[in-house]
């Protein structure tokens, strides 16, 4: 009789986890199917060049991204967006930590890290472009340029946010600045660092298409702008959707790895509401 019921109570948090699973599915997905009925209704209706159906778009998007235009566009435009996000986040963490530590260095930079961040990154492309070339450096570079930005900014909130009674603590237990840095500033700063790089995956693909509409004869942008200038209107709209797969799947990605990275701030803050 023991036995039965363990079973069933080891059996209850398994069944409730399925349920959020499958309520958490079922939430994610109703509302961009029922758009999509709405949607596919009314082009039924109103027909116009402009707004195919959902059908007519899905049958663009897979005769024209399913074959050898995928590794023609879409993988380098990937690869440009994984370089220049990944560099975004390698200098924003590093140099903010820096600028965070270092107080004077972090007020003499200040009003140039302002001005700087201000300027709007797809005004820099001719600039860029002069100086490297219709090239992916040249693309890369404005992703990094844009991207930079909220990783840098959050990185210093972050490390100049660390505890004051905890730093002293471990300075009176001899650590080094090393361990410092690594047991105590970096953690303290991680979530801040990772709400920094949220916000500039979506910059960056943004900056990726921006960068590949001037200058380039390849990538996702430069063929959603083929499209729309030639008239081929279900193509351009199967681009656009593809641009929102690849958000998505960023999003996913990002929330997994955020788990990973956080999995001790989140448990804290799950202990602290019970």
């Amino acid at each position: 009789m023991t036995t039965s019921s363990g079973a069933v109570a080891r059996s209850r948090p398994r069944h409730r986890t399925w349920q959020r699973l499958v309520g958490g599915a079922g939430f994610a997905l109703g509302l961009p199917v029922v758009l999509l009925l709405v949607w596919g209704i009314w082009a039924s209706f109103a027909v116009s060049p402009f707004f195919p159906s959902p059908l007519v778009i899905g049958d663009a998007f897979v005769s024209t991204w399913v074959g050898p235009s995928f590794l023609q566009d879409v993988l380098p435009s990937l690869a440009r967006l994984a370089v220049g996000a990944a560099l975004s986040i390698l200098l924003g963490v590093v140099l903010g930590t820096v600028i965070g530590l270092v107080r004077w260095l972090g007020d003499l930079l200040e009003p140039l890290l302002e001005f700087l961040r201000a300027i709007p990154p797809p005004v820099l492309i001719p600039i860029v472009a002069v100086l490297l070339g219709p090239t992916d450096a040249m693309k890369i570079t404005v992703i990094v340029a844009g991207s930079l930005w909220p990783v840098l900014l959050n990185t210093i909130d972050g490390v100049r946010a660390t505890d004051a009674v905890m730093t002293e603590t471990a300075r009176s237990f001899s650590l080094t600045r090393t361990e410092r840095l690594r047991y105590l500033v970096l953690p303290a700063a991680s979530p801040r660092i990772m709400t920094g790089v949220r916000q500039a995956l979506s910059i960056a693909l943004i900056l990726m298409v921006i960068s590949e509409m001037f200058f380039s004869s390849s990538g996702l942008g430069y063929r959603i702008v083929y499209f729309q200038r030639n008239y081929l209107i279900d193509q351009m709209w199967g681009g656009i959707v593809l641009l929102g797969l690849i958000g998505v799947l960023l999003a996913v990605v990002f929330s997994l790895v955020e788990r990973r990275v956080l999995r001790w701030y989140h448990g804290t803050k799950e202990v602290a509401r019970a």
